[in-house]
């Protein structure tokens, strides 16, 4: 179920970089609603004390991803389709906020590197680099967020798409390609200087990240009988 410690950090990170493991298995579908999380077992898999596993497990339930059942342990927490779609809503519409403050803020040089992004993006695409592209993409997105000048808004961004695990992405089939062309109009609306465009076409682009996924847990069973 869960890797090795190959690319762990130190100890005072291990328990977020564990429960950021987990949380991503969790929304890819590999690790199931009502499935037991076994403390002893994650820290053998993982190749660590019991500690920062349990660390791992108290934060997430704190994020509602898993339940404590008195005398039983900790248990994946269901994960409805609602749920999946309420993240990328509350996503969609912070982005779009920014987006749009973005588009009336944005300085040349800005347009410029996110131009040399998009290219970088492109090309990235082109040669099945899946890794770089998720790299371009978050460069991508920072970089709007940035010229915002909005940084509680930019904040309470990040304390939300931290629930879908950037590596996630690249393994939902067709988001290179569509990622790309919803950055294009992105970008084509952020050259007009027009905030409701902006804000419009990023809600979108979030939106249907969802949607991939959504989809791609319903092709791993994930409500089958539900």
């Amino acid at each position: 179920m869960a890797p090795s410690r190959q690319g762990l950090g130190t100890r005072p990170q291990l328990g977020d970089e564990v429960a950021a493991r987990l949380r991503e298995q969790i929304m890819e579908g590999r690790i199931r609603p009502g499935q037991y999380l076994r403390l002893e077992r994650l820290a053998a898999e993982f190749g660590i004390s019991v500690t920062p596993v349990r660390e791992a497990l108290q934060s997430l339930r704190s994020q509602g991803f898993v339940l404590l059942e008195p005398r039983r342990g900790f248990v994946v927490a269901p994960l409805s389709r609602q749920d999946v779609q309420d993240l990328f809503w509350v996503q969609a519409d912070i982005a779009a906020e920014l987006a749009a403050r973005a588009a009336t803020t944005l300085t040349t040089g800005t347009l410029r590197e996110l131009n040399a992004i998009q290219h970088a993006m492109g090309r990235s695409v082109e040669a099945g680099r899946i890794d770089l592209v998720e790299e371009h993409n978050h460069d991508f997105h920072r970089c709007i967020n940035l010229a915002a000048r909005s940084a509680k808004l930019a904040w309470s961004l990040g304390a939300v798409a931290r629930y879908v695990p950037r590596g996630l992405y690249g393994r939902l089939p067709d988001w290179p390609r569509i990622a790309l062309e919803d950055h294009r109009r992105i970008l084509a609306a952020l050259r007009e200087a027009d905030p409701e465009e902006t804000g419009a076409a990023m809600r979108a682009h979030i939106m249907r990240a969802g949607e991939l996924l959504i989809a791609h847990l319903e092709r791993q069973g994930l409500w089958n009988g539900a």
